[in-house]
């Protein structure tokens, strides 16, 4: 079983796409940060919209830009790798252009403006997992992608906290803040495209060159819809309880969320690099009894005297935040680990759908479950995680079909493939990445799966090995 035991930060940046790619997430992150909380109040004050046609206007964009993620994952399929991040943040310059333009009570071009950021906030996780795992494997893969995610949190958490001392400027610092947003997305595209990072297509013969069917994972799919409900607990689900129910300070759901970003930033790595000893199956049944716990915990602490209720409610959070840290930290890993390599970006899209729809949905749903009282939406949240948990402990992984030189070898036996890609240093000869003084071979190994040994990948790599260049 491999493990990744210890963080070492130069190894966790070159898996995560090297310095350049990390400072275009970062300030990526940051634009977004500076938007994205008040791009509701931006319809309102500055183009004069009522609160409800922004809603509608925002919410049609987020699901209408889950249409385009077939066409991401087919993309990804043909080798694009930072081409697919870098024109993911570019559509979302072109959204806060037409945000911009866009002149006092115009619906239509805020609707138009907001679809455009839709799509770029929904094909990005896709594309950045792919381009991810094109760089690393194994457990090295699953560091770098919650590295990806603290680097995003901590960016938006800092362009939020940003935007937050600006508002006082009014309708003026909105528009500041929209068009330094668009420029961080440039920047942040300029940086991304320059990785020059792609897999060959001819790594895969030409029979098999669309590698069969992605894994439909319907299980874990459906079950990924319920947990992503604990990315809005804390935005949604606790200020709607604390401030309009319990009629608590608006400073306790502000506290609680300042306490999930800081975790996140400072727990994913470090929890995901543990994590490494178990399968992420096992990990990811694990977040959802850890995150229904919490949902009962909520619902216990709302039970309590009106003093106690606040501080109970905001110590649980920490309990669902190390949930959510756990979900972050298996989920994407245990989809890549998957989804055989000529397929990995439909899988991918597959999975983007259903976190968006989940993320989507979640608002009106919690809203709805809290109007008839804690128990109804704390006991449901709780119910569907623990059917959610068990359902992904219980399925097989079925149907991942590796084609050619993907398949699946007996035990004893070692085939060798070469990964066929072009790194930010250089072009491939046709034989492997060239990274300076080395070429990387990648050898797929007999492998027992994800759920039988917990560091396995379908599809993927089983070991890497350096050999000298010889060009």
């Amino acid at each position: 079983m491999a493990t990744t035991t210890r963080i070492q930060p130069r190894a966790l940046v070159r898996a995560s796409g090297g310095p350049r790619y990390a400072v275009a997430l970062a300030v990526d992150a940051l634009g977004t940060g500076l938007l994205r909380p008040f791009l509701l109040l931006y319809g309102v004050t500055v183009l004069r919209l009522s609160a409800s046609v922004t809603g509608v206007a925002m919410t049609a964009g987020i699901v209408v830009g889950l249409v385009c993620m077939p066409a991401v994952g087919r993309w990804l399929d043909r080798g694009a790798r930072s081409t697919v991040v870098a024109a993911s943040m570019l559509v979302r310059v072109l959204g806060v252009a037409l945000l911009l333009a866009a002149p006092a009570g115009h619906v239509w071009l805020f609707a138009t403006a907001a679809l455009f950021l839709g799509i770029g906030n929904q094909a990005w996780p896709a594309a950045h997992a792919a381009l991810v795992a094109t760089v690393a494997h194994g457990r090295q893969r699953d560091a770098a992608l919650a590295g990806g995610r603290a680097l995003r949190n901590a960016g938006l958490g800092v362009g939020a906290l940003l935007a937050t001392a600006c508002l006082t400027g009014g309708t003026t610092a909105l528009q500041a803040l929209a068009a330094v947003t668009g420029l961080a997305y440039l920047a942040a595209a300029a940086l991304a495209w320059s990785v020059h990072l792609r897999t060959h297509a001819a790594a895969t013969p030409a029979k098999d060159s669309d590698g069969g069917p992605a894994p439909r994972m319907r299980a874990l799919l459906a079950a990924n819809v319920i947990y992503v409900f604990c990315l809005n607990v804390p935005e949604v689900a606790l200020p709607l309880v604390l401030v309009t129910q319990l009629h608590a300070s608006p400073v306790w759901p502000a506290a609680i969320f300042v306490a999930n970003t800081v975790l996140v930033v400072t727990l994913q790595v470090p929890v995901t690099v543990l994590m490494s000893r178990f399968s992420r199956r096992t990990m990811l049944a694990l977040a959802g009894v850890v995150l229904a716990a919490s949902y009962l915990g909520f619902l216990a602490a709302t039970s309590l005297g009106h003093g106690w209720v606040a501080p109970a409610v905001a110590t649980v959070s920490v309990v669902c935040t190390i949930g959510e840290i756990i979900y972050a930290g298996s989920a994407t890993a245990l989809v890549t680990a998957l989804a055989p390599a000529p397929v990995l970006g439909r899988a991918l899209a597959r999975f983007q759908l259903s976190t968006g729809f989940g993320l989507a949905v979640s608002p009106a749903a919690i809203t709805a479950l809290a109007s008839h009282g804690p128990a109804a939406l704390w006991g449901s949240l709780a119910t569907a995680t623990l059917l959610s948990a068990s359902t992904v402990a219980t399925e097989k992984d079925q149907g991942t079909r590796l084609s050619g030189r993907y398949r699946r070898t007996r035990t004893g036996t070692t085939r060798v493939r070469v990964l066929r890609a072009w790194s930010s240093n250089g072009v491939s000869d046709g034989g492997g990445v060239r990274c300076g003084h080395a070429v990387v071979v990648h050898r797929a190994e007999a492998d027992d799966g994800d759920e039988a040994g917990g560091g396995g990948d379908r599809g993927q790599p089983g070991s890497t090995a350096a050999v000298p260049c010889r060009w």
